[in-house]
């Protein structure tokens, strides 16, 4: 890794601009946040010319053939084609099978299953706050950091993007959105209306990030959730590729990857009118494979979508451009993987890569400059997925059903693959859409792949996966939201949409004898106040509901009613999911001691059939 020595020079100009106070606003922890765990800040703010900024756009279910420069003359995306042309590419760059394991994966430089990420919902997506993120990284080196768009690698801090290296915040931090037209978005902690479709919003506040901050070096990060479901696009594309032919999803999905290409010619606009372009490292890829049935849309002959571990799986674009710097329009053959970002950039900015933990990743920085033609020729890239049934099983605190499979190991030349029926074999030099099993000519490869996988997955998973204590009571993040997804409850109470994704609710809550509870690690004791967002019919009013935790309590009865009407989720074309509206109501105040506690609601009156419906528990420290 390349490091910038701390020189008698360079010491000076901190102690100077800490007196005269040229150093950003961002060279040091603030009050309200923790100091970086990568390290201590560096006191002086180097400018941009000095270190370079960097732009991660990374797009959500776009799959490798979601791209005309990728060979499908049915969809246009003409800044992404210039922008690949202008850029060095990784011809065989992989990432993980599913959305929240490549996130993390990404901001750690680490596999995801070291990270304490193993699904995409109940809280097991959480990446452990101990590690170390780009961003952080970066942040200790005296960028500026910000992140625009879907985090989906926890929800609360300070596993939250604010806890986690970022000066800001402006998205989503769940996996999931239902409104994609004028959504309600969080920005630093509160939630906040705004006007417009959801990639526009998100590459406005990208965009302001990006002037605010340019006198400095900034960090700025754009996880787009679109093209993932919901099937909601502005009319002008829909319509488009609906006279093209298509189907509504595909229609759908392409109209939704048009308006990502336009986006990003607004920022990369935004760079050049700010005389930023040359300073700026813009590097893009997606998250995982094309979502959606083998062969429903065009996937550069490749095997497998999103969630399989074959190739079409996990192959995304991945283009780094830095003009002058980063040779243009060259393809770089050796195989590189998600893990390998973060050594990169830290290389690519020249700051030193200080972490918690060892990396999983390699420095791509020697590839990408020019200086090298390839590296580690017989390295192996390790991949997993569980499968989605899987995914939404996980209900007991540790995880102990984590099965291996289905598994994945690549190679420059081979790809082995085991779905829980032995390994497969393919030459993926000779059969790029693995359609020949050679595992039986090569069992000395299947050996070694098998048993390298084997040694992997023992590793990787040394530490156990458990569903995370939600953390509350931080002063510097007095409001937590304990959302259903990661509740536990019992009897007849179940999830609105069956799989209780982000935005789901509970229902069918008809006895007192039932109850829902969270887990919850108390960092500071002190006094909360406790709301809760409801819905119920009228014949609800009276009902008495209870909050406990440690011995303390508080009741409170349900005055207003707000009659749960569910509807579809407007979409173009997806799985059916309804979606609902909710009201606040304050349940009182309740004093929380310090440590690991369950939270538990009740109710002790309930004159109807039903009690309520439940969307969330609310505590906010009080004193």
């Amino acid at each position: 890794m390349k490091t910038i020595p701390h020189t008698a020079v360079f010491a000076l100009l901190a102690v100077l601009s800490l007196w005269i106070g040229l150093a950003g606003p961002g060279h040091l922890a603030r009050a309200d946040e923790p100091a970086t765990k990568a390290g201590k800040f560096v006191a002086a703010r180097t400018t941009a010319r000095e270190h370079p900024n960097v732009v991660l756009i990374m797009t959500d279910d776009q799959g490798y053939g979601d791209l005309h420069c990728h060979g499908n003359d049915k969809i246009d995306t003409p800044t992404l084609d210039r922008l690949a042309q202008a850029s060095t590419r990784f011809d065989r760059f992989f990432v993980s099978p599913l959305c929240s394991f490549t996130r993390a994966s990404l901001m750690t430089g680490r596999y995801y299953l070291r990270t304490g990420c193993a699904s995409v919902t109940r809280g097991i997506e959480t990446v452990r706050s101990d590690e170390t993120t780009i961003a952080e990284v970066l942040k200790a080196a005296g960028y500026t950091t910000g992140c625009f768009g879907k985090w989906h690698i926890g929800e609360h801090y300070p596993n939250h993007p604010r806890g986690q290296g970022f000066d800001t915040f402006f998205g989503m931090p769940q996996g999931h959105w239902d409104d994609y037209f004028d959504p309600v978005l969080e920005r630093d902690g509160q939630m906040v209306p705004t006007r417009g479709y959801i990639t526009n919003v998100l590459t406005d506040a990208a965009i302001e990030f990006i002037r605010a901050h340019r006198r400095e070096p900034f960090f700025c990060y754009i996880p787009y959730n679109a093209p993932h479901t919901p099937m909601q696009v502005p009319d002008r594309y829909f319509d488009k590729y609906k006279a093209r032919g298509f189907d509504n999803r595909t229609a759908a999905i392409y109209g939704m990857v048009e308006n990502i290409d336009e986006n990003v010619r607004r920022i990369l606009a935004a760079l050049e009118e700010l005389e930023l372009s040359d300073d700026t490292v813009v590097i893009f890829l997606s998250d995982n494979g094309a979502e959606g049935p083998e062969g429903s849309r065009y996937n550069a002959g490749m095997r497998g979508m999103k969630g399989s571990v074959h190739e079409g799986g996990m192959r995304v674009p991945c283009w780094f451009r830095w003009p002058g710097k980063i040779p243009a329009d060259r393809t770089v053959a050796s195989i590189a993987a998600h893990i390998d970002l973060l050594p990169t950039i830290a290389s690519l900015c020249g700051v030193p890569c200080e972490t918690a933990h060892p990396l999983d990743g390699i420095d791509l920085a020697p590839l990408l400059l020019g200086k090298a033609d390839t590296v580690a020729p017989d390295r192996m890239l390790f991949q997993r997925s569980p499968g989605w049934k899987r995914l939404v099983a996980y209900q007991d605190p540790v995880i102990r059903d984590l099965q291996p499979y289905a598994g994945a190991v690549r190679t420059q030349r081979w790809r082995a693959v085991n779905q829980g029926n032995g390994w497969e074999l393919y030459d993926m030099a000779k059969d790029p859409g693995q359609k020949h099993d050679v595992a039986a000519d090569h069992p000395e490869v299947i050996r070694r792949l098998g048993s390298a996988y084997d040694r992997w997955f023992e590793d990787v998973t040394r530490q156990p996966i458990v569903r995370p204590r939600i953390e509350v009571g931080h002063r510097v993040w007095p409001e937590t939201r304990l959302t259903i997804p990661e509740a536990y409850f019992t009897g007849s109470i179940r999830w609105y949409n069956r799989w209780g994704f982000a935005h789901d609710w509970l229902t069918d809550w008809k006895s007192t004898e039932d109850s829902i509870w969270w887990e919850i690690d108390v960092v500071e004791g002190g006094r909360f106040a406790v709301g809760l967002k409801y819905a119920c019919p009228e014949s609800s009013l009276g009902t008495v509901l209870r909050v406990e935790a440690a011995g303390n309590s508080v009741s409170q009865r349900i005055v207003k009613a707000h009659p749960p009407h569910p509807v579809l989720r407007p979409t173009r074309a997806s799985k059916k999911r309804y979606i609902q509206t909710f009201v606040e109501m304050p349940l009182g105040q309740i004093d929380l001691p310090k440590g690991k506690i369950r939270i538990r609601l009740s109710a002790t009156r309930a004159p109807g059939e039903s009690i309520c419906d439940v969307h969330s528990l609310i505590l906010k420290r009080i004193d």
